[in-house]
């Protein structure tokens, strides 16, 4: 059996789930709804204020897809109820931010200003250096954090560029290996 598929996911008080034909799955919460549609092969059932996935047969597709619909299930219900955030870091001298109505509006080192839009559900708010990207759907924080730092992605020398907050980079020595041959 799956680790992950065969665990049940607790509701928090305040989310709503409700199972719909064909696995369609919506789930309610005090910061929003998200409504998703599953595979039909997989039983979704919910039991005592508990999520329950199981699978009909122990087929490599039915395997794959068992701990996949528990794990997405399980980020539906943390965001409707908590929500997700990743926070984005600028470094580099002269590299700013600044939130201009809805659009984020990026200084990195390029001739003109970059204009940054977020799509509905994602919000974004900047506190110094620092980007923050939220909502309550997971994969589409996700998706628009990394949006944000492919518009300027860490320098592999200097370290110079937008990187996640935590983020380890291993900088090149650079030509100090070089010094004194021709």
């Amino acid at each position: 059996m799956s680790r992950v598929g065969k665990k049940p996911i607790n509701l928090p008080s305040g989310v709503e789930v409700f199972i719909n034909e064909g696995n369609e799955v919506v789930v309610r919460g005090p910061k929003g709804e998200l409504r998703r549609t599953f595979h039909p092969d997989l039983s979704i059932e919910l039991q005592d204020r508990t999520i329950v996935v199981t699978r009909p047969t122990d087929n490599r597709i039915h395997r794959s897809l068992h701990g996949l619909t528990r794990a997405l299930l399980a980020n539906m219900v943390q965001g409707v109820s908590e929500g997700f955030t990743k926070t984005l870091e600028i470094v580099g001298t002269g590299y700013r931010a600044q939130k201009v109505g809805e659009k984020l509006v990026l200084q990195l080192g390029y001739s003109h200003p970059v204009e940054f839009v977020p799509p509905p559900g994602v919000s974004i708010s900047v506190e110094g250096n620092r980007v923050k990207v939220s909502g309550i759907d997971k994969g589409l924080v996700g998706e628009v954090a990394a949006r944000i730092r492919r518009l300027r992605p860490p320098d592999r020398y200097k370290g110079k560029g937008m990187r996640y907050l935590g983020e380890q980079l291993v900088l090149k020595p650079g030509k100090a290996g070089r010094v004194g041959k021709r």
